[in-house]
């Protein structure tokens, strides 16, 4: 037998040891959220092992944790400074961009100069952290954003593909300026002043000529050196920018006529209003370079990447403040810096917008320098669209200088205003953040504004010359087939051509729904369309119906009557739903679920109904509808001859049920075991339901002792309805009252009075009784049940619902229902307790995390 027993403990132990495996690669078992319930549910097993975790988790975030980091922030510091010697202070990240301030300080060295903290000072450590790592991110935005514009208006980016596009230019030329081509293009041009002259139009073949010896000279010119007006260092677009530098310059004071020191300087500018005196404001509260020594001092010790240097020199200076400020790092200063991060992002934002349209100018005037070859070469010697064409091209290079310096001084006037708006500041720095940002938003407004007023120009200026060549501005109007002021060849939508490509799906959509290319197609709807033959063959099916079956159509047709349903059931459910709190709430889709079924619908019918209603939450409504198909279908498992009693005592069962099961979900590895917070209120929701419809067929109103309530009968029944009236005493009290509703004499009463149960009174009472007034004390009774069970359920503070996680509730419900139940096999004559009968409580202890468990329910059921 020993044998026997140790075989069997080792293969329990290999069996357990598999159970272990098993879980332990299991991999639902090792996610974060499973952890994490695990982890407390671990501590929460015992009030002890709570306390000693916790304080040692909070312990250890609060204290050991910021020590850690003090002492390597510490480490850190001290290798730093034996190495700074050895080393180029700064971002080196940064440092390729070569972007300086006023006073040539590089902002790839600017630093926030604070309290470090140690190992003793671990707070300051933290708050060291978090300011450093949103410096970081402020410095890289301010500095790209700052290097952005500068590169921009330096054209450096053009040197590129400068070479390239030169050469591509030159053989282009190459190919279309021969003399064949210009011969054929002059004769072509020369018939038309012939065709002039012989229709007397002698204003118009002047001009032709004219046009034809100013192409002929210009071309020569042009196409010596093509895109030498572009690319060249005195080209359009040199020349635009030139302007605008200087002219932004001058608004900033600055008289130096180099370009390429102009860009540099409204760097600095640039680098001074966005970087250099937000970072003094950031780290001291003030602006230091107020005062000259310490703006000497400031740039120096940054320079030199030193923080005690920096603050050593603003000691020196004398600004106490901002050494205080610099030697305490605050909380606040988290606040300023996430706002100069916000800035530094809108900056950004103008910086790449502001390169976009700068570069897309220099591109736009690249193009139609290409396109002015083709137009130089022969173009323009033809009357008409050709020369339009070449009218345009030239037209837009020159806007394109235009817009280069448009937009150069629009910077210019922008850097001028940020910067007196610094100096005004007197104290209000913080304020001049958020304006301008505000300002750099606006910005991207009105630039994009001036960029289309300038493309609007360009427009206005080519049909000007177009119609001037053509000779329409002289007759005062569209002549030559200008068309009301439009020079030909200028189309209906100007220059940009915006319109090209929707005027073309426009024009393949007409043809394609045209009726004539239907018929040409065979019949076929939409004939482009490539499930048009479906079409045709699904029209084809549905016609018999509708054309055979007059009935069918109509307002009061057979198809629309077959859709009022939803009209019905979606209206009713939406009116329930709102009275129980909204559509998309747990309590008003369970009522709107309610609404469903008194309107001649199903539970399948909720989910539509739902929608017809205007509900968004599909979800709500799911679960909605799937717990009161459950509760329904429990409550047809040995029913009691009242069906509404049979619904709420299952409503009861299957909220305690899907309580329990949420609150053991941890320990279920069964599908069931996944129940959500969602599905337990619809449950809870269903509940309440129920309960209104048992109540609302039992509502009271019943008056007893000829109307005064206030005699005998009343005093019999209310005595049943006391709990701590004893079960046999109730057995009786009903008794007595089915036999004198039966016709017959009570005969319980004499036993009652004997046994105390009844007073003398109650006994006279039920010896004189009549039939019907014991039919309306037993009605009675039945309404005092539902009365009870509503407030139990629904009562607004009180009631099961107010407060779903105190168990006692739960309880409460559950010994009413009881006595419900009781009370109706008693009125039956019912012996026999239905599989779907409940207990009442007993009194033991509540489940352990019912209050905690089920707290997120009772937020979904507010």
């Amino acid at each position: 037998m020993s044998a026997i027993g140790g075989l069997d403990r080792r293969m329990e132990d290999e069996h357990r040891l598999l159970a272990w495996q098993l879980a332990l690669f299991d991999s639902r078992r090792w996610r974060p959220s499973e952890l994490w319930r695990r982890f407390v549910g671990w501590t929460a097993v015992s009030r002890r092992r709570w306390w000693t975790v916790w304080s040692t988790v909070v312990v250890s975030v609060l204290f050991v944790f910021p020590m850690i980091i003090g002492a390597v922030a510490t480490a850190q510091t001290s290798t730093i400074t034996d190495t700074e010697s050895h080393t180029e202070p700064g971002n080196s990240g940064l440092s390729w961009m070569n972007i300086r301030d006023s006073n040539g300080v590089p902002l790839s060295r600017y630093q926030l100069v604070t309290d470090h903290g140690s190992l003793f000072e671990p707070v300051n450590t933290g708050i060291s952290i978090i300011l450093n790592l949103e410096f970081a991110g402020w410095s890289v935005l301010v500095t790209s954003s700052i290097w952005l514009i500068g590169w921009a208006l330096s054209f450096r980016w053009l040197d590129v593909f400068s070479s390239a596009l030169h050469g591509v230019a030159v053989n282009l030329t190459g190919q279309l300026a021969t003399p064949l081509m210009l011969i054929t293009a002059a004769t072509v041009g020369a018939f038309f002043v012939a065709y002039f002259v012989s229709r007397g139009f002698y204003t118009k073949a002047t001009l032709q000529v004219v046009t034809m010896l100013v192409v002929a000279i210009v071309g020569t010119l042009f196409l010596a050196e093509p895109l030498g007006e572009v690319l060249g260092s005195n080209g359009w677009l040199a020349q635009g920018r030139n302007l605008g530098i200087t002219v932004a310059a001058g608004l900033n004071g600055k008289s130096n006529p180099d370009p390429t020191a102009l860009v540099a300087t409204m760097q600095a500018d640039l680098a001074d209003n966005f970087a250099r005196r937000p970072l003094q404001v950031w780290n001291f509260g003030h602006i230091v370079d107020q005062r000259p020594s310490c703006e000497a001092m400031w740039s120096a010790g940054i320079n030199s990447g030193n923080d005690d240097r920096v603050k050593n020199g603003l000691k020196a200076c004398g600004d106490a403040a901002a050494y205080a400020a610099a030697g305490d790092a605050s909380v606040s200063q988290i606040g300023a810096g996430l706002i100069l991060l916000l800035c530094g992002g809108v900056l950004l934002l103008f910086a790449v917008y502001l390169a976009l349209k700068i570069i897309k100018a220099a591109l736009d005037a690249i193009y139609h320098g290409f396109m002015a070859i083709v137009g130089f070469a022969a173009g323009g010697f033809i009357y008409g669209p050709t020369q339009t064409f070449l009218i345009r091209n030239v037209a837009d290079g020159f806007i394109a200088a235009g817009k280069m310096a448009a937009y150069t001084v629009f910077l210019g006037f922008y850097v001028l205003f940020l910067g007196n708006l610094f100096r005004q500041a007197q104290g209000q720095e913080m304020a001049v953040f958020f304006i301008g940002a505000v300002v750099m938003i606006v910005a991207i407004m009105q630039l994009n504004k001036l960029s289309s007023s300038l493309d609007h120009g360009n427009d206005w200026v080519a049909n000007r010359f177009a119609l001037a060549t053509q000779g329409a501005l002289a007759r005062g109007g569209g002549g030559g087939g200008g068309g009301g002021g439009r020079a030909i060849g200028m189309g209906q939508v100007g220059t940009d051509h915006h319109m090209h490509g929707l005027a073309t799906f426009a024009a393949v959509s007409t043809v394609a729904n045209s009726p004539l290319t239907e018929w040409l197609l065979g019949g076929l709807p939409g004939s482009f369309h490539p499930q048009s033959r479906l079409k045709a063959q699904m029209a084809k099916a549905q016609g018999g119906v509708w054309v055979d079956e007059a009935r069918m159509g109509g307002l009061d047709g057979m198809y629309n009557a077959s859709y009022l349903k939803w009209q019905q059931i979606g209206q009713q459910y939406g009116l329930d739903a709102e009275v129980y709190g909204g559509l998309d709430t747990i309590l008003g889709t369970a009522a709107g679920v309610q609404g469903v079924l008194d309107s001649g619908g199903t539970v399948a019918d909720v989910m539509g109904a739902h929608r017809r209603a205007g509900g968004k939450n599909e979800k709500m409504a799911l679960y909605g509808a799937r717990s009161r198909q459950i509760v329904e279908t429990m409550s047809k498992n040995e029913a009691f001859t009242d069906a509404d009693l049979s619904l709420m005592v299952a409503s009861v069962q299957r909220a305690q049920n899907s309580s329990i099961a949420y609150l053991n979900r941890a320990q279920s590895g069964q599908p069931y075991g996944r129940i959500d917070a969602e599905e337990v209120a619809a449950d809870y929701a269903t509940l309440r339901q129920s309960v209104r419809v048992y109540r609302r067929t039992r509502r009271g109103g019943i008056d007893l002792d000829g109307g005064t309530n206030a005699g005998a009968q009343t005093s019999f029944v209310e005595r049943y309805m006391r709990r701590g009236t004893a079960r046999e005493a109730k057995n009786d009290m009903i008794t007595a009252l089915n036999d004198v509703a039966g016709g017959g004499p009570a005969s319980t009463a004499d036993k009652m009075l004997r046994a105390g149960h009844i007073t003398g009174a109650e006994h006279r009472m039920l010896t004189t009784l009549a039939p019907e007034n014991a039919e309306r004390m037993r009605r009675w009774v039945v309404n005092e049940h539902a009365k009870d069970m509503e407030e139990l359920v629904a009562k607004r503070g009180t009631g099961l619902l107010a407060d779903i996680t105190d168990q006692q509730r739960m309880r409460n419900v559950r010994n009413e229902l009881y006595e419900t139940i009781q009370t109706q096999n008693r009125l039956s004559g019912s012996t026999k307790a239905p599989a779907l009968s409940v207990v009442p409580s007993s009194g033991n202890p509540g489940h352990a995390r019912w209050r905690s468990g089920l707290s997120d329910v009772q937020r979904l059921l507010r």
